[in-house]
C-alpha cells in the first residue's frame, strides 16, 4: 500500500473507534431469563441482528422479535439495557485521534449499527464530546439501518466511493471485521485490519500513517 497517496479514510466504529463485546449482552440476557446461549450462534438470530442493521425492522418489531427469540419476557427498558450491554464508552483519545487525523485527510465513518446502540452513543458524543452528531466529527458518517446497505455487501463502499467521487486507490478503509475487509477489496479500496491489541491510535503513531501528528 502506497500511504504517501492516501488522501481519505474510511473508518468502521465497533471494534475501531469504540470497543465492543457481544458477550456482555448475552450474559445480561442471561441474568433476564435467557437460558440457551447456544441460539445466539444460529442463522435465525444472526439474520434478526442483520434485519435490524439494515433498518428492515424497526426497534419495536425487533424487539418483539428478540424477545420471542430469547423466550424472554422483560420491558422495553430492560431489554435495551441488555442490547446495549455491548458497548463500551468511547475513549477520549480515540476522539483526539480523529480530530487530528482529520487535518490531514478527508474522513468518513462507515458502521453496521443499529438505531437502539446509535440512540445511546450518539448521546454519549454529545454529553462527552458536544458534537450533535457523527457527521460533525467525521465529514460524513454512515450507518446501515439509514441506508438500508450494510457491509460485507460491496454496494455500500461502492455508495460511498460514488457518493463522494473517491478514487479507491487514494482510499483507505480501517476495519476490525476481516470479512468486511475482503469485501472492501473487491472496490480497489486501500484496507487495513485492525487486530487486537492494536488501537486505531497505533495506525497513526506507529509509522503507517503518520502525516502531521
Amino acid at each position: 500500500m502506497n500511504t504517501k497517496a492516501i488522501e481519505t479514510i474510511i473508518f468502521d466504529f465497533g471494534g475501531v473507534v469504540i470497543d465492543i463485546d457481544p458477550q456482555l449482552t448475552i450474559k445480561e440476557f442471561i441474568k433476564l431469563g435467557f437460558t440457551n446461549p447456544e441460539k445466539t450462534n444460529s442463522d435465525e438470530f444472526t439474520r434478526l441482528i442483520r434485519k435490524f442493521e439494515r433498518g428492515i425492522l424497526t426497534p419495536e418489531v425487533f424487539r418483539k422479535r428478540m424477545k420471542d427469540f430469547l423466550g424472554i419476557s422483560v420491558t422495553d427498558q430492560q431489554f435495551d439495557d441488555a442490547w446495549n450491554a455491548l458497548l463500551y464508552d468511547i475513549p477520549n483519545e480515540r476522539i483526539e485521534i480523529i480530530e487530528q487525523v482529520k487535518k490531514n485527510y478527508q474522513i468518513f465513518l462507515l458502521s453496521n449499527s443499529n438505531e437502539i446502540h446509535y440512540d445511546l452513543y450518539v448521546r454519549d458524543l454529545q454529553l462527552r464530546f458536544g458534537y450533535r452528531e457523527f457527521a460533525e466529527l467525521f465529514h460524513s458518517a454512515y450507518f446501515s439501518f439509514d441506508l438500508h446497505l450494510s457491509k460485507p455487501d460491496v454496494e455500500v463502499y461502492e455508495f460511498v466511493i460514488c457518493q463522494h467521487d473517491l478514487d479507491p486507490e487514494k482510499t483507505l478503509f480501517i476495519d476490525d471485521n476481516p470479512e468486511n475487509i475482503e469485501a472492501a477489496q473487491k472496490t480497489g479500496l486501500q484496507t487495513y485490519l485492525l487486530e487486537k491489541p492494536e488501537r486505531v491510535r497505533d495506525i497513526f503513531t506507529d509509522g503507517l500513517l503518520n502525516n502531521g501528528l
